[in-house]
């Protein structure tokens, strides 16, 4: 009997990766890709040429065709899983019209009309108007249709990266529901796109021709064309299913289907999610995004610049550790846990809040990241350590935040992302969170989310409690230490969450002197 495997697709941030799954969930060969996130023509923004990830894509699958023995023909079914809110314009012919505006970029548009009719008064009695304007500054289509009209006119489909290499994978302007994360007419609780009434409409001059047809993870997106599995080194007429956002696999790769099992993703942003069947905003009037199951939402409370400032830190003040690791023959991750274990908990009182980045409701548009304990007693070691326990922190807000709201507690706690990684990092969040930490069997948890969805989708399992059970497991497992979780409860209680309250009055004044973060 001819083996069956099934083709992941992960285009995230920093790299693009081809991953290929057996019906057991084990990664069974690899191809990957390392992209520049973004360039940058003016200070704030974030833009990628759309063609180059349609590229990196080739690049990626050429790697893990001649990394294995495994026949193209074997490959069952494709599963494309991708950086969310990353926005692309095309005309007719379905030519990109400008660069792809990235999730990190940091331009606003202008606010030129309120909101109307009953949704502006609404607003305005409920005290919205801020989480309001920030979606109307934020909302790429607002910013493209006042800088660059003569682009927009032409405009003939506004997509999300998922649905443009949707359209290169199969022709059609088809995306999945568990990809629509961004600042679009969508409904996020009824998962399809807002009714005409909606205020969203009102933000930027959107159509609804526009946009792609939605379709439901685990259902058909197409087929692959000729050009496309020449492209890619496949059969052409390959099944292309519905998956999700590379957050949301990330939850059902990681094996989080239930809503007590919290998953982590340390990646470039930090999250904590959960799944549920219930609609359960995290943060009032912040809606819960979609899951990789259908008819399901994760609950999700976001870090913007998460494990970002690792990488920042060990481009500024890591390279003793990137040169010694060079010289030992070991991965750089190795020395950076020593020097994490150098220090005690709690980093002799350095204590960091990672809000490196503003956000729209908690924190706020004027938010700051923030350094406070410093002595004569602190190194790069203890910065090194406050950071991860900072995002740890953070991470814990996060989950108070979502057992407040979805009534639920949560017990079990899945890490994912390449943070996961850090032996440090896990034992640390299970002390601070005072639970078990648990490290699934496979780094590339987005990848095996995508192919639970592709393996349903085809009829392999029943449903997705059996598909991931099949596929999903656990490896290393940290439990926490009663002393070290007792030494970071008080100072996550008593010094942690009295931080924002307090210096938020200092990061108004910031802002207003120096304009910092722009508004």
């Amino acid at each position: 009997m001819q083996s069956q495997y099934i083709l992941s697709i992960d285009n995230g941030t920093q790299s693009v990766r081809a991953l290929l799954f057996d019906l057991n969930g084990q990664l069974v060969a690899k191809g990957k890709v390392e992209i520049e996130p973004y360039f940058s023509k003016q200070p704030g923004w974030a833009e990628q040429d759309p063609e180059y990830y349609w590229q990196s894509a080739a690049q990626a699958c050429g790697a893990l065709w001649a990394s294995t023995d495994v026949n193209p023909n074997e490959v069952i079914g494709l599963g494309l899983t991708t950086q969310r809110g990353t926005m692309i314009n095309l005309d007719e012919q379905g030519k990109p019209l400008r660069p792809a505006i990235i999730w990190l970029d940091q331009r606003q548009a202008e606010i030129e009309k309120p909101i109307t009719g009953i949704w502006g008064v609404l607003f305005k009695l409920l005290r919205l108007n801020p989480v309001i304007e920030g979606f109307q500054r934020k909302a790429q289509a607002a910013w493209i249709e006042q800088n660059q009209p003569d682009i927009w006119k032409k405009t003939n489909k506004f997509l999300l990266l998922s649905g443009y290499l949707t359209y290169r994978l199969t022709g059609e302007y088809k995306d999945s529901v568990g990809c629509t994360v961004g600042y679009l007419p969508f409904d996020y609780k009824g998962h399809k796109w807002a009714g005409k009434g909606d205020w969203k409409w009102q933000v930027a001059n959107v159509k609804d021709t526009m946009l792609p047809e939605l379709v439901k993870p685990g259902e058909s997106l197409g087929a692959l064309t000729k050009e496309a599995a020449e492209h890619l080194g496949l059969p052409e007429g390959l099944p292309v299913i519905a998956c999700a956002s590379d957050k949301a696999c990330e939850v059902i790769g990681s094996g989080a289907l239930d809503p007590h099992v919290a998953c982590l993703s340390y990646g470039t942003t930090a999250t904590i999610n959960t799944t549920t069947k219930k609609y359960v905003e995290p943060v009032q009037f912040i809606p819960p995004y979609p899951a990789a199951i259908p008819d399901a939402y994760n609950t999700e409370v976001m870090i913007y610049r998460g494990f970002w400032m690792v990488s920042w830190f060990k481009k500024q003040f890591g390279l003793r550790e990137q040169q010694i690791a060079d010289d030992r023959g070991v991965a750089p991750e190795v020395l950076f846990d020593e020097l994490v274990n150098s220090v005690p908990a709690g980093s002799m009182g350095l204590m960091l809040q990672p809000y490196w980045s503003p956000g729209t409701r908690f924190p706020g548009p004027e938010a700051k990241g923030a350094v406070i304990g410093f002595g004569d007693v602190h190194t790069r070691a203890h910065l090194y350590r406050s950071i991860l326990e900072g995002l740890a922190y953070g991470l814990r807000e996060g989950k108070e935040r979502i057992e407040k709201r979805s009534r639920v507690k949560i017990t079990k706690l899945r890490i994912s992302g390449g943070g996961s990684q850090s032996d440090a990092a896990m034992q640390l969040t299970a002390n601070i969170f005072n639970l078990p930490a648990e490290r699934p069997s496979t780094y590339e948890t987005s990848g095996l989310g995508a192919a639970i969805n592709v393996a349903v989708g085809l009829g392999k399992f029943e449903n997705y409690d059996a598909a991931i059970d099949a596929m999903t497991s656990v490896g290393d497992v940290f439990e926490p230490d009663f002393q070290t979780s007792r030494l970071y409860d008080q100072l996550y209680k008593n010094v942690y969450l009295k931080m924002y309250k307090r210096l938020q009055p200092l990061y108004k004044q910031i802002k207003d002197i120096t304009g910092y973060p722009k508004a």
